[in-house]
């Protein structure tokens, strides 16, 4: 038996971090090239014979641009060089044959002191559990595994102490492909969490247009600094008083960075926080260079690396942690 030794915490996505489950770059294998061109389709709702997972992988398969596995590798590293800068724990997944793990935050997430294993809505991702059941082993408090009837993944799961704030699909995207939680995720952790606050925020979705779809809550909206800033793509909320009460949660419009759809399109809000001062964000100064800019105005330090090649599969910073254990004073 493996002697647990893990020990988990997580109160808000900012907070000084000291364990991180990062994502892999090895052994992707090929996507599932078999899809129907979207010029086609009668809806921006996927048809059943297509079996692409998001529209913005979909456009660079089409393209012949999809990432190469020795590019990704590099981004990785990239990352998990910044990690240890700041001496970071860092863990990664086993690798599994011809499958793509860069995105831990959907595998699961962790609030206070539980680890939650995800359901995730792509169900060919299930197995990527397995990859990281050695780790979770050892955590030394409690693991929860949601019933099958809950669907759920960590990029629609944002906490801010006593809030949760968890992404839903808009009226009319709800039998999207690309809708990836399901009401009874709200149901499930206000039952588990019954001292917080759940807060439905309800996403404009499409599995045609990758610069109109919000796959997660975190590609419309994170919180940073010491939740008191945020990063927000207004026109990605069903509600625009949504969006204003989220603004207004985190800072105000005075520290708010608003990003437009081809920010949104690049993955602008998906940047990851080490720390209330310290921002990983990407390198390439057309995708994030006015981000970056905005950033370092608000006095953050902004850790930028190449990441335009993971961005590819509608994927970034924040996507690619799961964060294990962060510090309260």
């Amino acid at each position: 038996m493996t002697k647990a030794h893990i020990d988990i915490h997580v109160q808000d996505e900012t907070a000084p971090l000291e364990a991180v489950i990062l994502g892999t770059a090895r052994d992707l294998g090929t996507p599932f090239m078999k899809y129907v061109h979207p010029d086609t389709w009668a809806s921006e709702t996927a048809p059943d014979d297509d079996l692409i997972t998001d529209p913005k992988s979909r456009n660079h398969i089409i393209a012949g641009t999809y990432p190469l596995e020795s590019d990704l590798k590099v981004e990785n590293n990239h990352f998990i060089r910044v990690l240890n800068k700041y001496n970071v724990k860092v863990y990664q997944p086993e690798t599994l044959a011809n499958t793509n793990q860069i995105y831990t935050r959907d595998i699961g997430f962790v609030i206070d002191d539980v680890f939650i294993k995800s359901n995730m809505g792509t169900i060919e991702r299930q197995a990527e559990f397995f990859a990281i059941r050695n780790i979770v082993a050892q955590i030394g408090q409690e693991v929860w595994f949601p019933p099958q009837s809950v669907r759920v993944e960590g990029g629609d799961v944002i906490i801010s102490g006593d809030k949760i704030f968890v992404g839903q699909a808009a009226k009319g995207c709800e039998n999207m492909r690309c809708n990836r939680t399901n009401p009874a995720a709200i149901d499930y952790l206000a039952q588990k969490f019954p001292e917080k606050e759940v807060i439905p925020i309800y996403l404009l979705k499409s599995d045609k247009y990758p610069d109109r779809n919000c796959l997660h809550l975190d590609c419309a909206f994170q919180p940073i600094g010491k939740n008191d800033h945020c990063i927000i793509f207004h026109e990605g909320f069903e509600d625009p008083d949504q969006a204003q009460m989220l603004m207004e949660l985190f800072g105000g419009a005075a520290n708010a960075i608003k990003i437009n759809s081809e920010q949104m399109y690049n993955m602008n809000s998906n940047v990851f926080s080490i720390s209330p001062e310290v921002v990983v964000s990407g390198a390439d100064e057309s995708e994030f260079g006015q981000l970056n800019k905005q950033l370092r105005a608000k006095g953050f330090t902004v850790e930028e690396i190449p990441y335009s090649e993971t961005s590819k599969m509608e994927g970034l910073l924040r996507c690619s942690t799961l964060p294990l254990k962060r510090t309260y004073a």
